[in-house]
């Protein structure tokens, strides 16, 4: 039998059904409350970092990379000029995967391993608001293969952007050095607020020495932009600020004249004025093309710089040490005067040798039958090493030491050139400490000659014989002589200190007339000027020695194995303006040294003022019409000098002497 339905509690349910629903109305309550409270927090108490957020998306900050300075000689010929080029660039805030972007990108417009490396680099140190070139100097090619494609490459555009070039190519390189893209060294040690934009960075050179001046003041562009960071609209903008401009003390022409009397040569020319320090002329030969460093040298192109047997990148007028040879003896001899071991009435007799008490090796004079009886001034002009082998050993090392470094010797001149050599005047002290071993009586012997361990630079002696030139007044060589723009520098010129001399004002003059007669009758006679006195000296420096006993056969030797020939001097000798150093490596004497100076001071003491050599046209790089063209396709490009110095002549038998 079916059992019947039970009866229902209504007002229970009706209970059950009504808690049920007051408790979804108030969850839903609840939710609606929190959604309320968070939106009210966000915004209102969050409205400004979430209106920053979404103007990123649309409102960017760029940097405006100032222009760098321009750089002139010091009669305001341009040697360093500015240019535009076609540069590929990308925002690293639109970038989510940049390797993938770089490996899509390299067949559109060529990008090598380096660049790519490069790019990767600079990307993990930049900010990410920050764009990063990734390849500057686009060919036309490389250009329209991308606007093709630029849809596939959101973030990434092509702008023009401004880069170095050296009108006057090799000419100026180890004075004017070069800039480079910036290495992730160098990014590591920069102010990413003043290179913010920049790619270019002195690497040698004036470039590197006066980076911060030439640099200038980024600015800054407020825009608006898509999805593809195509700028849509320019809301602000604060200008960059140009560097400083540089004016050098360097003279065009004299470049030109001393740079062709080096021509096919190794070797260096240093002039300088002795009254102010400033350099006329720096030539190191051979030289470089540092229009290749500037957007980046082929590995093949610095290969071949770098293996080059000649080492056109090294500067030699800077960081060449030789040995100084017979040069340094004017102000050995003024050392024997200021410790009064000699004067101008001391007389010897010179055999041709000279040995030490005790001992029989010889060291010979380069005249082997001698000079007979020397006094100062014939010991100058003839360059007599016995001489200077006996004053040697009077005054002993130690007091050798203290007054030729005075000259600048064995230490760096300050010069604003970057790597400069100290080069070496040895002591007992620094051979203890190089070499652990005793100083040797014959090496003071070697020394008072400048040879054995002594060492110098073409700069180094350029200086010491402008010191000579204007009677022991001190002076700093320098080649920035102006420089104008927003940041204030001041050029010291003139003398910095003195020598510390015993004699008096006569015994200077007296050595400038000796060195006359060097020019006059002795061994620089090949280089005698009717329309102006020369005070100089001549100098061979040994590049194989000669064993005890034996005579240098020249014929014997390989080119490279031949004397270094060396010339110091400065003209005119009553009031000079002009003091100057020749050193030919394997030039095999100082009289073939001697007459690759006189073209130079020719040129500044009589040509200079009615004749000066110019280009004979400015470089005009034409303004953005000519961007992505490389310097050697714009206008007026290749330029030469209005007139060129005559070659100089082989040297003659007649002035082989020392």
């Amino acid at each position: 039998m079916k059992q019947p339905t039970p009866i229902k509690n209504q007002q229970q349910e009706k209970h059950i059904f009504r808690n049920r629903i007051f408790f979804a109305i108030g969850l839903v309550f609840v939710c609606l409350l929190g959604l309320v409270i968070r939106y009210s927090y966000l915004q209102i108490y969050q409205h400004d970092h979430f209106n920053t957020l979404s103007d990123s998306n649309r409102i960017r900050l760029q940097a405006l990379p100032p222009a760098r300075g321009y750089i002139y000689d010091r009669n305001g010929i341009l040697l360093a000029d500015n240019y535009p080029v076609f540069t590929a660039v990308m925002s690293k805030a639109d970038i989510q995967d940049i390797d993938d972007v770089l490996k899509r990108l390299t067949p559109v417009i060529n990008l090598a391993q380096e660049d790519i490396d490069r790019v990767k680099k600079r990307a993990e140190l930049a900010r990410k608001t920050e764009v990063l070139a990734i390849k500057m100097n686009l060919t036309e090619d490389e250009i329209a293969r991308f606007s093709e494609l630029k849809q596939n490459f959101p973030g990434v555009r092509i702008e023009t952007q401004m880069t170095r070039y050296y009108p006057y190519g090799d000419l100026f390189a180890h004075i004017i050095g070069y800039v480079g893209r910036i290495n992730d060294k160098e990014l590591k040690s920069l102010d990413k607020n003043l290179y913010a934009g920049t790619n270019l960075l002195g690497k040698i050179g004036v470039e590197k020495s006066y980076e911060e001046l030439l640099h200038g003041v980024p600015g800054y562009e407020s825009v608006e932009a898509d999805a593809h960071s195509n700028v849509l609209r320019h809301l602000g903008r604060k200008e960059a600020t140009r560097g400083n401009d540089l004016y050098l003390s360097i003279d065009y022409g004299l470049q030109m004249v001393a740079s062709e009397q080096l021509a096919g040569k190794r070797g260096a020319i240093v002039a300088l004025d002795p009254n102010t320090g400033e350099i006329l002329a720096l030539v190191s030969s051979p030289s470089f093309n540092p229009n290749l460093f500037v957007t980046g040298i082929s590995g093949k192109d610095y290969g071949a710089l770098r293996d080059n047997i000649d080492q056109p990148l090294y500067n030699r007028a800077v960081q060449g040490a030789y040995p100084p040879g017979s040069t340094i003896k004017p102000m050995e001899a003024l050392g024997g005067i200021h410790y009064k071991y000699i004067d101008w009435n001391t007389k010897i007799s010179d055999p041709g040798y000279f040995h030490l008490p005790g001992d029989s090796h010889k060291f010979r004079d380069w005249k082997k039958s001698g000079h007979g009886i020397v006094d100062i001034d014939k010991a100058i002009a003839m360059s007599c090493d016995t001489f200077f082998y006996v004053l040697s050993y009077q005054m002993g090392i130690d007091k050798m030491h203290s007054w030729m470094t005075q000259f600048g010797f064995g230490q760096k001149t300050g010069v604003d050139l970057p790597s400069e050599s100290t080069g070496l005047y040895p002591s007992p002290e620094w051979k203890m400490r190089t070499r652990k071993k005793p100083w040797l009586k014959g090496e003071t012997i070697s020394v008072s000659i400048g040879q054995g361990a002594f060492t110098a630079t073409p700069l180094q002696l350029a200086m010491a014989t402008a010191i000579t030139a204007n009677y022991g007044l001190h002076i700093k060589p320098h080649v920035l002589r102006e420089t104008k723009g927003s940041k204030s520098y001041t050029v010291l010129n003139g003398a910095d200190g003195k020598i510390n001399f015993s004699g008096t004002r006569n015994d200077w003059e007296r050595m400038h007339a000796a060195m006359v007669s060097v020019i006059n009758n002795g061994t620089g006679r090949g280089i005698r000027s009717n329309i102006y006195q020369i005070a100089g000296k001549t100098g061979t420096a040994q590049v194989v020695s000669i064993a005890q006993g034996k005579s240098y056969n020249e014929a014997a030797l390989k080119e490279r194995q031949l004397d270094h020939g060396l010339f110091v001097g400065f003209a005119p000798a009553d009031k000079p303006s002009i003091a100057i150093v020749v050193v030919w490596e394997n030039g095999r004497h100082g009289g073939s040294a001697a007459r690759l100076a006189k073209p130079v001071m020719d040129y500044w003491l009589i040509q200079r003022e009615k004749n000066p050599i110019r280009p004979t046209a400015i470089q005009v790089n034409g303004g953005l019409m000519n961007a992505g063209k490389k310097p050697s396709e714009l206008p007026t490009a290749g330029l030469l000098p209005a007139s060129a110095p005559a070659a100089t002549p082989a040297p003659s038998s007649q002035d082989i002497d020392e």
